[in-house]
């Protein structure tokens, strides 16, 4: 996310820290590997300068000679202008009207593998995309397409590619640029795709992750065809077809690649599948060998929360938990602050990267289903910030607007708004950090009791609409539900903003009634009962007797 390019870097520090700066998670679940059958994919949007909301593209027909401008994702920079399809489909967020699902992570990849000539960046390719594929695979052929055509301006760049029967990862690189008379003679790109097995998992941030290529298998692997000839040319790759890997060839992997990246997957594939203990060393930077698989096989099958939930790691329960070391401060905080690296005594050390982040703008789980018609098969749920501390709103593809409180325009990153989402989430998720066990906590059972009766409630109305004979009022009611839902989650953030306020003003808790009410002294119901007051961590106390105990000890 937000063009990171991976550098060669002396100093370790230096280099994982830059490495991590904007970063991207995207998690894989296959059909026969979710609870109802459900293709679904995640994506995090993470980036110190994305804000959260929510785009919609509707369905359009226009005319012959119609031009469609490019511009930036990252940074809004006019790159040209590409003749428009004569119709193209309807998108809210990262899914369109057909239930397909598009997310990225950037990983960068060798710097001279870049050209500033290019004119489709990778956002762009995205969201041109789904306006115009109905398929994963028609995606990828689409992505090509635009890629060859009018050449690719960003770094490297892994995508997931869902539709309602199956996912694809596909990996790009930009061709180095060869000019003759000032043109690039060069342009386009290299690439690989591959099929994710029914039945599996997988995922990827900020690192390739495609190894060999299945020449003879065009129904799971699909590749540019020079895309080994562009590593020869570049005198990067001199072995045998059948040797090369796209990961290690265009994108070497290095200890932050490992640490800041990889270790993301495996925390994903460690909750979820089996024998992963083997990766701890890989995931860690400390064996870069021992490489893991792109997908393995899960130990049960997984449901939209549970996917929702894993978006909301920080690797608890394992050695890089970062909830159990001092960094956490006195209220395991599971969040390490900008830079990503620092160095004492002449030693370099990192601090994590977690799935869950604060810098992410938004976030979302899709869902494709099959069984039921595109309108109502896909389910889109989007959330803004933090994915810990954000609760996910139910769209369908099918929408044809979106609730105010995310609309594109409302707020941005140098401008609160009272209306926006972005900002209510973001102030409670402030306030969270402060005391983290206990409103981190308090914040995340909200989220769980409104995701958890929002999965019940929508499988009601699906059966619901689906009783609904004409498609144009099954969309209009799945809009409107989509909209009045999202608006009364966004009051409902409000007043919880205010509830943790009083709750937990100056470090105390007041106490509270079974009903949630706070507690009276019987006096005066102006007073609040003596509040609670906790103690710091045990990691902590022991830390600040060991640098200052013997000023703050009683004699």
């Amino acid at each position: 996310m937000r063009k990171i390019c991976k550098a060669l870097f002396l100093a370790l520090m230096a280099m994982f820290a830059y490495h991590q700066a904007d970063a991207c998670t995207n998690l894989i679940v296959t059909p026969a590997a979710s609870t109802d059958g459900s293709v679904m994919i995640t994506y995090a949007a993470d980036s110190h300068q994305l804000y959260g909301e929510l785009y919609f593209r509707p369905a359009m027909k226009y005319g012959k000679g119609a031009m469609v401008p490019i511009y930036e994702w990252d940074t809004g920079k006019y790159l040209g202008e590409i003749p428009q399809v004569a119709e193209t489909y309807s998108v809210i967020g990262n899914m369109n009207e057909c239930q397909l699902a598009i997310g990225e992570t950037t990983f960068g990849g060798r710097p001279e593998f870049a050209d500033t000539t290019g004119l489709i960046d990778y956002g762009s390719l995205i969201y041109l995309t789904l306006q115009r594929a109905k398929t994963a695979r028609e995606a990828i052929h689409v992505m090509d397409d635009l890629l060859q055509t009018y050449g690719y301006y960003s770094s490297g760049e892994s995508f997931s590619i869902a539709d309602k029967n199956e996912v694809w990862i596909m990996e790009v690189m930009a061709k180095i640029p060869q000019f003759e008379n000032g043109v690039n003679i060069n342009k386009g790109a290299v690439w690989v795709a591959k099929r994710i097995p029914d039945g599996y998992i997988s995922a990827h941030a900020n690192q390739a992750r495609i190894t060999t290529i299945d020449f003879n298998d065009k129904e799971n692997c699909l590749y540019s065809e020079d895309v080994i000839d562009e590593a020869r040319k570049a005198g990067i790759f001199s072995g045998s077809d059948e040797e090369f890997s796209f990961c290690d060839v265009y994108a070497p992997l290095d200890f932050g690649g490992a640490r800041g990246c990889e270790a993301r997957v495996w925390a994903f594939f460690n909750r979820y599948a089996d024998g992963m203990d083997a990766y701890v060393d890989y995931a860690m930077g400390y064996d870069l060998k021992n490489h893991m698989p792109l997908y393995v096989k899960p130990n049960r099958q997984l449901s939209v929360k549970d996917l929702a939930d894993m978006m909301r790691d920080h690797y608890e329960g394992t050695p890089m938990d970062m909830t159990q070391d001092i960094g956490a401060g006195g209220s395991h905080l599971p969040y390490r602050w900008r830079p990503m690296g620092f160095e004492y005594e002449g030693k370099r050390y990192v601090n994590e990267r977690a799935i869950a982040t604060q810098q992410t703008g938004w976030w979302f789980v899709s869902q494709s289903r099959k069984w039921l018609p595109d309108e109502i098969g896909g389910r889109y749920w989007f959330g803004v910030d933090d994915a810990a501390t954000s609760p996910l709103m139910p769209f369908y593809c099918c929408a044809t607007g979106v609730p105010y409180c995310v609309r594109e325009g409302v707020g941005s990153m140098l401008e609160y708004n009272r209306q926006s989402m972005f900002w209510a989430v973001n102030r409670i998720a402030q306030f969270a950090y402060l005391r983290y066990d206990e409103i981190g906590a308090e914040v995340r059972n909200v989220i769980d009791k409104y995701e958890n009766h929002q999965i019940q409630y929508l499988d009601s109305l699906e059966q619901e609409v689906l009783s609904v004979k004409k498609k144009h009022q099954r969309v209009a009611h799945l809009t409107q539900y989509g909209v009045n839902n999202a608006m009364k989650l966004f009051k409902q953030w409000k007043d919880l903003d205010e509830y943790l306020m009083v709750k937990y003003i100056d470090g105390n808790i007041k106490r509270q009634n079974a009903d949630g009410s706070f507690q009276n002294n019987g006096y005066n119901n102006r007073i609040p009962a003596s509040p609670i007051q906790k103690p710091y961590s045990e990691k902590w106390i022991e830390s600040v007797v060991n640098d200052h105990g013997q000023v703050l000890m009683e004699r």
